[in-house]
């Protein structure tokens, strides 16, 4: 994507000079090099949107006359209809889409670029086009995370085994999973939506990087393409690009998350835990009784395209002066593909989950392994008045002398170790129905109906929260649509007037 310097933006040439400045650097081996006309189709409609925006304001500022207004945002139309493989050889789409304004309009077509750089120009396309590719991103999002809490309303009882360093550690349930990922998607989000506010905000107008003597009203652009704001300074707001590396950031952050919820039903599908939809799995070319969970292996794989694309954007930046510098041409492709590759992860993550079939009776055997249920003994003995350390060391013992078919110790085996640690049998501190109960996977989830814990009613008041969470999320992306709906129309109005 071109951020090509334009040195005449700021005051009108003549037709003689501007034939000649370009025959200057209009050939070479370089040419190529130079020219990001091909990168720039993601970017061609907000560079129309960018210009007639332009044009409206020049002429409500009597900088350019209302028919040769009319006819270049004429020529607009035809250029979009055209589209961008149509376009004229050029350096970059913004060049290009000028220079078919010309040929359409003739010499006076030149004077959309009156008041401007290419600089602020390329600022604004950027930014123009990122917002939308935020509120996509955000808007696969929101229904991801309905996606989650669904499987989280209905497998709110089915427990499943918890690990901690992959070895078997608590019971849980997959509702208490799913919402763990669901929570972390929540703080994507809101990462995306608050980052939004700072790339939606109007370079145009700023010029090269000095700004202009025209009188330009940088206000009214910046409505007419539903920016919420002006970018203030001139200097910063041609040549910056954190706004880039924000949002790329949240969207690297993003898919770290979907690469751990991949990695764990990956390993959960190696241990018949769950059982993926066909649709996102596949089977080996030799080995006919394989169902791969490739879908969520490659999630996992394209987390490094969107880390490359942050650590590419940084690269790009580092060390760059004010103002322009021509490398920031590379920079905006580093956003667009780590952008590309993870929004298509979230919804095959999502889908994949919401699509997999949980087998209960085979969950429910492995959240008894490794004596999973331990800490919940201690648990009781410590809600007894025995030290926790102490109780800790009650189960560890009575754990050390499992056998190698036993996954847990039975009551007459822990009180044994009670007495002997403690000097009192383990009925003098917990009833046998207790010690019992919580050696079972379901009520030792049940015990643990904390705040946020994986028991039924606490998972409930989870879901509430996240239900009310993702109506607000899904309001605050409808107002951002909406605004830039309401935008694009009132453009559109602005348009017709002269057009």
């Amino acid at each position: 994507m071109t951020d090509g310097e334009d040195h005449g933006g700021d005051s009108p040439d003549s037709d003689e000079e501007t034939v000649v400045r370009r025959d200057r650097f209009a050939g070479g081996p370089a040419r190529e090099f130079l020219s990001s006309l091909a990168d720039d189709e993601r970017i061609f409609a907000a560079d129309l949107a960018v210009d007639r925006a332009h044009v409206v304001m020049l002429v409500e500022q009597d900088v350019i006359e209302a028919d040769v207004a009319g006819e270049i945002l004429a020529a607009l139309d035809d250029i979009e209809a055209a589209g961008h493989d149509a376009l004229p050889d050029g350096e970059d789409v913004h060049e290009a889409i000028e220079s078919a304004v010309i040929e359409r309009v003739g010499p006076d077509g030149g004077k959309m670029h009156t008041a401007r750089s290419r600089n602020d120009e390329v600022a604004a396309c950027i930014r123009y086009r990122l917002r939308a590719d935020v509120l996509a991103l955000v808007e696969t999002l929101v229904g991801a995370r309905e996606q989650l809490l669904e499987v989280a309303r209905e497998h709110d009882e089915t427990v499943m085994p918890g690990y901690t360093h992959l070895q078997p550690a608590q019971p849980t349930t997959v509702a208490h999973w799913v919402l763990s990922y669901e929570q972390a998607l929540q703080r994507d989000t809101a990462r995306l939506l608050d980052a939004y506010e700072r790339v939606n905000r109007s370079p145009l107008g700023s010029a090269a990087f000095a700004g202009t003597p025209f009188d330009v009203d940088r206000k009214r652009t910046a409505d007419l393409l539903g920016f919420d704001a002006v970018a203030e300074n001139s200097m910063d707001a041609s040549a910056s690009r954190d706004f880039l590396v924000e949002v790329t950031s949240a969207v690297a952050t993003l898919a770290t998350t979907l690469s751990g919820l991949a990695e764990d039903v990956v390993v959960m599908a190696s241990k018949g835990h769950v059982d993926l939809d066909d649709d996102y799995s596949s089977t080996s070319s030799i080995m006919p009784q394989k169902k791969n969970p490739d879908t969520l292996e490659l999630v996992r794989g394209r987390t490094g395209d969107a880390t490359a694309g942050l650590n590419g954007l940084l690269t790009n930046l580092k060390g760059q002066p004010r103002a322009y510098n021509r490398d920031l041409q590379r920079a905006g492709r580093h956003a667009w593909d780590a952008i590309d590759s993870v929004a298509e992860s979230v919804e095959v993550a999502a889908g994949a989950v919401a699509t997999a079939d949980w087998p209960e009776e085979t969950l429910a055997a492995a959240a008894c392994e490794g004596f999973a249920t331990a800490t919940g003994v201690a648990d009781l003995l410590a809600m007894a008045g025995v030290p926790f350390r102490t109780a800790h060391e009650v189960v560890a013992e009575a754990a050390a002398q499992l056998g190698p078919d036993e996954d847990a110790p039975d009551y007459e085996a822990l009180s044994a170790v009670a007495e002997d640690v403690l000097g009192a049998p383990l009925a003098e501190y917990v009833e046998r129905e207790a010690v019992e109960q919580a050696l079972d996977p379901a009520e030792s989830v049940a015990m643990r109906d904390s705040r946020g814990g994986p028991a039924p009613e606490a998972v409930a008041a989870q879901v509430s929260v996240a239900e009310e969470t993702l109506a607000t999320d899904r309001e605050a992306l409808t107002d951002r649509q909406t605004a830039v709906e309401t935008a694009h129309d009132r453009r559109q109005t602005e348009v017709n007037r002269f057009a």
